[in-house]
């Protein structure tokens, strides 16, 4: 592993450990060259699938367009970051134990809409809007009413 402060390849593991998750390992590392320290991690890393867009075009995954959309979604919106993180890792999840090496994007917006029902109604309906196109006001009342339908919706909404 090459220092990332004098680029030094001489580097030397000081400590190992599994991260909580299990799903990574920490290394404490220091450079024999400048005697500074380093933290690296260690991953399986899998492959994602290809994306096939609507004009039938092919692009690679990117967490972060993912992640963008779903933040212009949440904009102004009282969720927590580690709980959009959440939804961004189990999105990414399914993707990768999706075993497919192609996936439509418009699976890809069904994830998404299903992450920001949990996450707030409000991003949920600003993402469904522009993902299915909303052409009047009909198509938020479906959407509106789709929530209602929600059981769990239905019960908070009854015991307040």
């Amino acid at each position: 592993m090459r220092c990332p402060f004098c680029h030094s390849e001489d580097t030397q593991v000081m400590d190992t450990r599994a991260s909580e998750e299990g799903d990574s390992i920490r290394r404490r590392r220091r450079c024999n060259a400048c005697d500074k320290r380093f933290t690296t991690y260690e991953r399986v890393e899998l492959a994602m699938p290809v994306i096939v867009k609507k004009n039938g075009s092919r692009t690679d995954f990117e967490p972060a367009k993912l992640r963008s959309s779903m933040m212009l979604a949440l904009r102004k919106r009282p969720v927590p970051a580690d709980a959009v993180d959440a939804a961004i890792q189990r999105i990414e999840e399914k993707l990768r134990s999706s075993g497919e090496r192609e996936i439509l994007s418009g699976q890809i917006g069904e994830l998404v809409m299903r992450e920001l029902r949990r996450l707030d109604k409000i991003a949920y309906i600003r993402f469904a809007s522009v993902y299915r196109s909303f052409e009047d006001v009909a198509a938020f009342r479906d959407a509106i009413d789709e929530i209602d339908v929600d059981p769990k919706t239905s019960a908070r909404a009854r015991s307040s």
